[in-house]
């Protein structure tokens, strides 16, 4: 399927969005709903830190870990997979323990893992980015296996983003934030092997960069323009049909929870944003919410 490039016109979507939680993280990222525990989990990338939030008891709480959390995922039997800057670990909140699993890139010291999320099936899949300011595509996407096993699965990356699987499991969507670009692979989910990349979006610079995204029952796709203050929603054939404009000017990744998965929950950031913008925006780094008015597609539990 190629690019679209129709949608430069998409309209505006008027949902109301509001800071569900100001937290004011310095890279908030990673947000997933536990139906299990009724609460949202998310990182905060720089601060290494993962918290727990759930709405309706009011209780937030937060651990930090030894390394920049770069995303999470649920594990089928409690806890959390994590890709940590130092590599993939097993993570158990409420004990506080945290065990090691693989380190994908030992040989790349200016490499750390970024964007994750755990398929349908029960896989964990993280890409990985270059970490200096002047970025070359030395990243990849790994493949966490159940047992522990990793596999490559793409290279050539900048910034590895944008994962969500298609209502059916059969598309894996994924990005690269700095060459402006999504795409779609088939996937394979009684083995995790993953088909030939084609393209799925050409991002317009009123777009934004694409960084994290989720996936509705419809098959829509869900993607934070993180330049451009935007929360963009794309058709299965890769058509922007509208967007949302966020009240920060950096959202990072949108998730779907609440009851029956029919609220957005959008994560943000603070770093690197200049203090004139910070004044006019003082709750960016915040957990944003809304009501799409259509369900997201489950995601998956980890089976490691």
């Amino acid at each position: 399927m190629a690019a679209s490039i129709a949608g430069a016109k998409a309209p505006r979507l008027d949902h109301a969005v509001a800071c569900a939680l100001d937290v004011r993280a310095t890279l908030g990222e990673s947000p997933v709903w536990s139906a299990r525990e009724n609460a949202l989990y998310f990182a905060d990338i720089l601060e290494a830190k993962v918290h727990r939030w759930a709405p309706e008891r009011g209780t937030h709480e937060s651990w930090g870990l030894p390394a920049a959390v770069a995303s999470l995922g649920l594990r089928e039997r409690g806890g959390l997979v994590l890709a940590l800057g130092n590599g993939f670990h097993l993570f158990d909140p409420d004990r506080g323990e945290l065990a090691f699993v693989h380190h994908p890139e030992p040989q790349i010291p200016t490499n750390r893992l970024n964007d994750g999320k755990v398929s349908p099936e029960g896989r964990f899949f993280a890409g990985s980015m270059d970490d200096r300011p002047d970025k070359e595509p030395t990243g990849s996407l790994y493949r966490l296996d159940p047992d522990g096993g990793c596999e490559r699965v793409a290279s050539g990356l900048i910034v590895s983003n944008g994962l969500a699987w298609s209502p059916d499991g059969g598309i894996l969507y994924h990005s690269d934030s700095r060459a402006a670009a999504i795409w779609r692979y088939p996937y394979d989910a009684q083995t995790g092997a993953v088909g030939e990349r084609r393209p799925f979006v050409a991002m317009r610079p009123e777009w934004g960069r694409p960084d994290g995204a989720a996936m509705d029952e419809e098959g829509c796709y869900w993607s934070c323009g993180v330049s451009a203050g935007r929360l963009n929603r794309f058709s299965p054939a890769g058509e922007l049909v509208g967007y949302v404009e966020m009240p920060v000017t950096h959202p990072t990744m949108p998730c779907f929870g609440g009851p029956g998965l029919r609220t957005l929950y959008v994560t943000s950031l603070r770093d690197g944003v200049p203090d004139e913008i910070l004044a006019r925006t003082p709750q960016a780094g915040g957990i944003f919410s809304l009501e799409p008015g259509v369900a997201g597609a489950p995601v998956g539990l980890y089976r490691g």
